[in-house]
């Protein structure tokens, strides 16, 4: 053991006269391990919560969007072909997107339509996984009316149930002397799915391509394919390698792009989170300080007699320094363990509900990301390690004939 190191233990075990030394010393220790186990328990959650938030928009929507430039796709089996070609693609489905009013007699209102190919779809996008009654490939019985899959939330306020009857009325229609006649098709509610998230619940319908084709005027070809990728956070490449293989008449677009605004504000919310807490940490930094110069100036006899004796202004700081160091360490290695402690339980146990009608998920999401952790220590640590610099720079300035004469 190093000298300076021998003299760091011996004064950070508290003597009688100095327990209120010691009592800081105490507070700060955990007061770093508060501010660490605050942003492990804090980011887990944010974290968590992203990733479900991710996993709801994505599992409604493929992870790539293809579309040609100026039209539709004429030849979506062979455009598909080339595509399923890249690596780390999954599949493909093709879609089509109208706008039309839905009325059940009772109550009607505007929705989305997306019509895709049941057989192919359920490959791609997760809304079968979401039905909460029906099925997907129901779209595609031969019945004397086509089938129709809606959100909770629209079937709610249309008062429909899975076999009641609703009206598409679309403006698409042709052309007549007293202007644009709609297109009005009947349909049967062949299911009801339920993602979580209101927007898609109150606003989307699923149907197939020839009823989509029929509302929209259509005659041939789709508007798009859908792609699902093997890696969703690798879905950008994926999407650089379908414009390269497509050619410049196609665009690729994967779900950050098509989501990069909330995903943008999430990421800088969870950069304020951190500074924020962070202040916790500083806090607890500024009473290491307070209690460094409060045994700097308990001890400016000691470190004159140390002086006197031979000791460098290096060796008198690093005794400081180290000190300081070793509450820092003791506070992040205690917040470490107690933060994943803590995450643990919540994901283990999940006693923590979350009402269904504001948060896509029931229970707090926790997700605890190893960079995440090694950037908290190592920032508790910096900032607990620069806390120590003044102190221990203020004690190696001592000088031994005036601290042993006023002593």
């Amino acid at each position: 053991m190093s000298f300076e190191w021998f003299v760091s233990k011996r004064y950070l075990r508290a003597k009688r006269k100095q327990k209120f030394i010691s009592l800081i010393s105490v507070i700060s220790i955990l007061g770093v391990a508060v501010g660490v186990m605050a942003l492990i328990v804090v980011l887990s959650v944010y974290t968590g919560f992203t990733e479900a938030l991710r996993d709801q928009i994505i599992g409604i929507n493929s992870h790539i969007l293809v579309q040609r430039y100026g039209g539709n796709i004429d030849e979506p089996e062979a455009i598909a072909q080339q595509i399923e070609s890249v690596s780390g693609v999954v599949a493909t489905t093709p879609y089509i997107y109208s706008q039309v009013l839905i009325s059940s007699g009772q109550n009607s209102s505007g929705i989305v339509l997306r019509g895709i190919d049941p057989q192919s779809a359920g490959e791609v996008i997760n809304i079968g996984r979401q039905m909460t009654s029906g099925q997907l490939s129901d779209l595609d019985r031969s019945d004397t009316l086509p089938g129709i899959v809606l959100g909770k939330e629209i079937a709610r306020q249309l008062t429909v149930a899975r076999g009641s009857k609703v009206r598409l009325i679309s403006p698409n229609g042709p052309l007549s002397p007293v202007g644009v006649l709609p297109k009005i098709r009947t349909c049967r509610v062949a299911g009801v799915f339920e993602t979580g998230m209101f927007e898609y619940d109150s606003t989307l319908g699923f149907i197939n391509l020839e009823t989509a084709r029929s509302l929209s005027g259509e005659a041939e070809g789709v508007h798009g394919l859908e792609v699902r990728v093997k890696n969703v956070e690798q879905a950008n490449r994926v999407a650089d390698a379908i414009r390269k293989e497509l050619g410049p008449g196609f665009s690729a677009r994967d779900w950050m792009q098509l989501n990069q605004n909330l995903f943008a504000a999430l990421k800088l919310e969870k950069a304020g989170i951190f500074i924020a807490l962070d202040l916790i940490i500083l806090v607890a930094a500024l009473n290491i300080i307070s209690a460094l110069i409060m045994v700097v100036m308990e001890k400016t006899r000691d470190i004159a007699i140390l002086k006197s004796m031979g000791a460098t202004t290096g060796s008198i700081m690093r005794i400081f320094f180290n000190q300081g160091a070793v509450i820092g360490l003791t506070g992040t290695f205690l917040g470490v363990g107690g933060g994943l402690g803590l995450c643990w339980v919540l994901k283990r146990y999940k006693f923590i509900e979350l009402p269904s009608n504001v948060y896509p998920m029931s229970t707090m999401p926790i997700k605890v990301v190893p960079m995440d952790v090694g950037l908290i220590a190592l920032s508790a640590i910096l900032i607990t390690l620069a806390a120590t610099l003044y102190p221990s720079w203020k004690a190696s300035k001592v000088r031994p004939a005036e601290a042993l004469t006023y002593e």
